[in-house]
């Protein structure tokens, strides 16, 4: 069954050029279900419609959620998919298979006022003052996924560029602008990088090509470290880490923009959605903002009543 997972992966990599994350997450889902199998003496190849049903219905007993189980029937069917076109099997037993769905769910966000205690919490920072400067204004900034800020290579960053090219998913590039504290932030983080890469170079260490190296095999910052990152400024501004995390910054640069008058289209474009119907959730995120704002500070609201005096 790993031979499967492997050729199926490879298959995903080459044709429609998925993502590193993607890859990792069919390959640990797969993996769980082969292990499954497995313990019942079964293969991919001999697996029924309703040994897949009974898996999931496993999964279900296992507490996982309804988006986690939605992604592992998306990652099974994808591979018997495969695994028909290429002749491995003469039918496809996921096919009719209905999902559970995903739970309708409003991202998180941040108030301005809690990314600004962040900002202040990274130009703090007793160590590398300067690139936790520049991760998080140009997180907050351009609203990229952490994957894409932190492999960023620096030949991106030169010039005082007043947009940014960005590769996201499935290898799709997009601009993206920089405001005036990104450029700063950028700039004088580059001028900190570079010394330090010269400084290297002269005892031999080879240079990156990313904008934020790291000594780890990926060659840059990588995206758990970030993540601990973020959740270190979290607590030194004041903020709930359990409200912080990369991707809520990303929210908050969605639903700021928003409120601030930019239009959907020009949002999904700098977000580098595929549809704008996925852009459109923080519509509703702005209406819930709206609704609590309301019922938080009207005095008829907060008094519970409709009577006038």
């Amino acid at each position: 069954m790993a031979r499967w997972i492997q050729v199926f992966l490879e298959a995903q990599a080459a044709e429609l050029d998925a993502a590193t994350n993607t890859q990792l997450a069919y390959a640990r889902d797969l993996q769980n279900l082969a292990a499954w199998l497995a313990d019942k003496n079964l293969h991919f190849s001999t697996t029924t419609r309703d040994h897949v049903e009974s898996y999931l219905i496993d999964c279900e007993n296992e507490g996982l959620s309804k988006a986690t189980r939605a992604r592992r029937l998306s990652a099974i069917k994808q591979l018997y998919r495969f695994a028909f076109e290429e002749g491995w099997r003469e039918d496809n037993p996921a096919i009719q298979i209905k999902g559970p769905g995903r739970a309708k769910r409003l991202p998180k966000t941040l108030e301005i006022v809690e990314v600004d205690r962040l900002l202040d919490a990274a130009r703090n920072t007793p160590r590398e003052a300067l690139r936790n400067t520049c991760l998080m204004e140009l997180l907050y900034a351009t609203g990229m996924r952490v994957t894409e800020l932190v492999s960023l290579p620096v030949s991106a960053a030169r010039g005082d560029p007043r947009m940014l090219l960005v590769r996201g998913k499935g290898g799709k590039e997009r601009l993206v602008p920089l405001s005036p504290p990104a450029r700063d932030a950028l700039a004088a983080y580059l001028i900190s990088r570079d010394a330090a890469e010269d400084a290297g170079r002269k005892d031999g260490k080879p240079t990156s090509s990313f904008l934020f190296p790291s000594r780890g095999k990926l060659g840059h910052l990588t995206r758990h470290r970030f993540f601990g990152l973020i959740k270190e400024f979290a607590v030194a501004g004041g903020v709930s880490p359990e409200k912080v995390t990369p991707h809520t910054l990303r929210h908050a640069f969605a639903t700021h923009l928003l409120a601030g008058g930019a239009d959907l289209r020009s949002i999904q474009t700098m977000l580098g959605h595929a549809d704008v119907a996925t852009t459109e959730i923080y519509t509703h995120v702005l209406d819930e903002r709206l609704k609590e704002l309301v019922l938080e500070h009207h005095p008829l609201a907060k008094a519970g009543k409709t009577e006038r005096p």
